[in-house]
């Protein structure tokens, strides 16, 4: 199964790194897709590479979809919106971070779900959703937290304690012994 990240141009790049982290480190399937399959340019100036279009994606083998934030105006768009309801009739983890979030809105994905555009909390999980996909939202300056729900909910820690020590590093800076 793929864990997917839609990258497109201005995308924030930072705000998916520590989840992507995870992912790798795990052995999970990493997939970075932009709607055309070619490479670009984010906010903070990376180049990235695409391994595909949105279309060569199956979707059938996509265990998670994630949207950063940025300038949202290229994705925004019924194609995108279209295919996150798709995805939102699966078992599928569907997040956003910042404006990620407004796409997921915007495609309906969010209507009688819990998530930071209704609560005022930096990451929310709606794991109960009725249609089956899960669903993880959270602001900008919760990149951590959005990473570790994320990880939490793809169930990539070995146990609790792995789990408290990824927390006690990442969220809290704590060297490991």
């Amino acid at each position: 199964m793929k864990d997917v990240f839609l990258v497109y141009d201005t995308c924030c790049f930072y705000e998916i790194v520590i989840l992507t982290y995870f992912l790798n480190v795990s052995g999970c399937d990493v997939v970075f897709c932009s709607q055309d399959g070619k490479s670009v340019r984010t906010t903070e100036g990376f180049s990235v590479c695409a391994d595909m279009s949105l279309k060569e994606l199956d979707k059938e083998q996509i265990r998670s979809f994630v949207i950063p934030g940025g300038d949202i105006s290229a994705i925004d768009n019924e194609d995108i919106r279209g295919y996150l309801r798709e995805l939102g009739e699966r078992e599928v983890l569907i997040g956003g971070i910042c404006a990620g979030v407004d796409v997921l809105d915007h495609a309906g994905i969010l209507q009688d779900v819990k998530s930071t555009h209704s609560a005022d909390e930096d990451v929310v999980c709606d794991a109960a959703v009725t249609k089956g996909s899960r669903v993880v939202t959270a602001r900008a300056n919760a990149y951590v937290d959005f990473a570790i729900e994320a990880a939490k909910q793809l169930d990539i820690f070995a146990d609790e304690e792995d789990l408290q020590e990824t927390i006690d590093f990442w969220k809290y800076f704590k060297r490991a012994e």
